[in-house]
Order: C-alpha cells, then sequence, then structure tokens
C-alpha cells in the first residue's frame, strides 16, 4: 500500500481524467483489472402459428359505372339549356330543348295524310260490301269483285304507311325534348343555344356520369397473378370461395369510405401494352364521395394464410447477404437464425421458411446481442393505447399484398 500513496501523492495536480485512467491500472499490487460485459436489455417472444388474414393492397382510379353521351337525335335548332352544368341531373329530367315548331308542322300534315287515307279505306269497304252479294247473285261480274277486293286492300295499306309516318313525325317532336335516361353527374354543355345541331358525331350536347355505384378498376400484373398461383398450389394462401372478396377504398388522405364493394369483372386477357389484366370492383357512392377519374388505393380482403408464422419488423435484422433473427436456444444463448420472409402484415413479417412454432427469438434490443453472449430478458412495454399515434401504411404499387 505505501507504494500506492507514494503513486497517488505524485498525481496530485494532474487533471482528473488522466489520474482516472491511471488509477485503474493500479490494483494494490494486483493485475489490471477488465470490467465485465454488460448484458443488454432484450424482451423476447415465442413464435406461434396460426391462420391469418391478408390483405392485398392496389392503386387503383374510379369510373362511372354508366356514362351516356347526350346526343340530338334530330337536325334543327337548340332553343334551350334546361339544367345547370356540373349538377347532379335526375332520370328523366329535361336538360336541352329544341325548337318543335317545324316538327309539330310536319305532325299536322301526316296526320292530314293519315286522314285522306281512312277516308279512302271507308270507301273502299263500303264499296265492297255493296260488291260481294251482287256477285253471289252473279248480278256483277266476277272482275268487279276483285277490282272491289283490291281496292279495299290498297286503302288499308295505305292507311298503315300513314299511321306510320304519323308515328315518325310524333317521334321525330319527342326527340326535340332531350332528358337524361339515368340520374348522374352532368357535364358542361358542348352546343349553346341558338346552335344548330345534327345526328351524329356532330350532335354531342353533354355527358351524363352514373355516380352511385361507381367502379374501382386495378390491374394485376403476371407476375403477381402466378405468385399468387403458386402460392395457392403450395397450401400457403387461400383465397375466399369464388375470389369473392370484399373490397375497401382508400382516399388519398387516409379516409376509408364507408361503403364496401365487391369485385364484379375480370378481364378475360391480358393487355398487349401494359402486361396486366384489369380487375373491377363496383362500390355503393350514394354520398358522391367518390368521383370519376378519381386515383385511389383498394383493399381486397378475403385471404388468408393458414398456419402463418409472424414476428415483428423488428426482429429481423439485415445481413450482408440474408435476413436473420436472434433465436433462444435450450442453454439461453442467442444464436443467428437465416429466415426468409414473405409480405408484410401490419407492422410484421410473414416468415416462410427458418423458423418453427414455440422457439423463442429475441424482439427488442436484437440489434445490441451477439452470439452467445449474455442476455437480461424484461418484460415487453405495454401495448400503444388510443392516443398513441399509429404508423400509416402507404400504397404498394408493384409489390401488392406487401407492406411498402
Amino acid at each position: 500500500m505505501g507504494a500506492n500513496m507514494i503513486v497517488v501523492r505524485q498525481l496530485v495536480g494532474l487533471p482528473v481524467a488522466i489520474m482516472v485512467g491511471v488509477l485503474s491500472l493500479v490494483g494494490c499490487g494486483k493485475e489490471p483489472v477488465t470490467l465485465a460485459r454488460q448484458a443488454p436489455d432484450v424482451t423476447v417472444m415465442t413464435v406461434t402459428a396460426r391462420d391469418t388474414p391478408v390483405t392485398f393492397e392496389f392503386v387503383a382510379q374510379t369510373q362511372s359505372s354508366r356514362e351516356v353521351e347526350i346526343r340530338a337525335r334530330v337536325a334543327g335548332f337548340l332553343e334551350k339549356r334546361l339544367y345547370t352544368e356540373g349538377d347532379l341531373v335526375k332520370t328523366g329530367q329535361t336538360l336541352f330543348q329544341m325548337d318543335r315548331k317545324p316538327f309539330e308542322a310536319s305532325l299536322l300534315s301526316a296526320q292530314g295524310q293519315l286522314a285522306q287515307q281512312q277516308a279512302r279505306w271507308e270507301v273502299a269497304k263500303a264499296t265492297l260490301a255493296r260488291v260481294r252479294p251482287l256477285a253471289a247473285q252473279n248480278a256483277v261480274s266476277k272482275m268487279d269483285l276483285d277490282n272491289a277486293v283490291g281496292d279495299e286492300r290498297q286503302t288499308r295499306a295505305a292507311v298503315l304507311a300513314a299511321e306510320g309516318t304519323v308515328r315518325t313525325e310524333q317521334l321525330n317532336l319527342s326527340y326535340t325534348t332531350i332528358a337524361s335516361p339515368l340520374t348522374g353527374l352532368s357535364s358542361f354543355a358542348k352546343k349553346q343555344e341558338g346552335s344548330y345541331v345534327t345526328p351524329g358525331e356532330s350532335g354531342l350536347l353533354t355527358t351524363v356520369s352514373q355516380m352511385d355505384p361507381i367502379y374501382v378498376n386495378f390491374s394485376l400484373s403476371e407476375n403477381e397473378t402466378l405468385k399468387f398461383r403458386d402460392e395457392i398450389a403450395s397450401g400457403h394462401l387461400i383465397f375466399p370461395l369464388r375470389s369473392e372478396f370484399v373490397v375497401e377504398v382508400v382516399l388519398a388522405d387516409g379516409t376509408v369510405v364507408p361503403e364496401r364493394g365487391r369485385l364484379n369483372f375480370a378481364a378475360p386477357s391480358y393487355s398487349q401494352d401494359t402486361g396486366t389484366f384489369l380487375v373491377r370492383a363496383v362500390v355503393a357512392n350514394p354520398t358522391g364521395l367518390l368521383r370519376p377519374g378519381q386515383f385511389v388505393r383498394v383493399r381486397a380482403i378475403g385471404a388468408s394464410r393458414p398456419n402463418a408464422i409472424t414476428v415483428p419488423q423488428k426482429a429481423v435484422l439485415e445481413g450482408a447477404k440474408s435476413r436473420f433473427v436472434w433465436v433462444i436456444n435450450a442453454q439461453g444463448k442467442p444464436e443467428q437464425r437465416v429466415v426468409e420472409v414473405g409480405d408484410w402484415y401490419g407492422n410484421d413479417w410473414f416468415i416462410t421458411q427458418g423458423l418453427q412454432a414455440g422457439e423463442r427469438i429475441v424482439v427488442d434490443g436484437a440489434i445490441r446481442v451477439t452470439p452467445g453472449g449474455p442476455l437480461n430478458i424484461i418484460a415487453p412495454p405495454p401495448p400503444a393505447t388510443e392516443t398513441t399515434a399509429k404508423p400509416t401504411a402507404t400504397a404498394s404499387v408493384q409489390d401488392s399484398g406487401r407492406r411498402p
């Protein structure tokens, strides 16, 4: 101890940091002291296998379930526009009114022609009624009877033709009042009052788009469909019966549309331009929250992964060539285990290979663990409360079903 006291006296006046360093090497005549490695605090979990629901997510675009072009069906002058552009119009609501006067005149002329033909038919019928009994008594010739029968048939045919002309003119007159065939959102007017409109391509007046229900279109790539097929064949994925997925729509700001939809169409072939095929869902839209052409995200709900193993994302570490977790062996020591990960499930990974049910792995603090090193296992933190901010998933375009 005397030698140590001499060293201490000699250190008086030296900086504190230097003193601490020197004193750490002085051990009352013993060997230098080395600090013991401290065991990191970690939480652990036991791996379990359970049937887990799967939600696939895609970028999509809305489309009117029925869009109608409002066109002129007769030629004439546009007299009035009777709707407000952009408003919701009802079935049967008048949108445009054409000048009726020329069509009313044509109808009146056709009705006059019909009256003339009907009068001639009445005369022909009366003549035939007189000639028929006389011919039976041989009072008139057979030719007179044939002429009377022919006149009656010709005048009857002329009446039918005149009736057809009247109906045509009635239709043309009705076409001057242009109404909406459905309830939907109106577009701007392409023709204004006083314009001369004709049937055909130049006769487009406006469009009306049905809003309820509304279509939501998205696409599946060939790689995605092949992946789903392989997973279903291997038993790693189960689709709902007849692929009756429930569809949930998410707006750009993260708002979830209250109404859910269902799949109602899948294209029979791939697009040669994009290598994808179209899938369409139909969703109720009573409040008009969704508009045609809107970009949204869709979640297809209903699939599941049987006996799936999921682990928290923070338990999976990235190695030089693979991902791994720390598995606690029978001696309570950590050892590395290479794993293969699949899709995301919330904040967890699906583990496709590398783990078995019943094994224990390190979750919190995994980054500080060393192979075979000591561990200080602590209780996991309490779950997040309602006021705790939760992470929000964003859309995945290329790798649907996987968390972005």
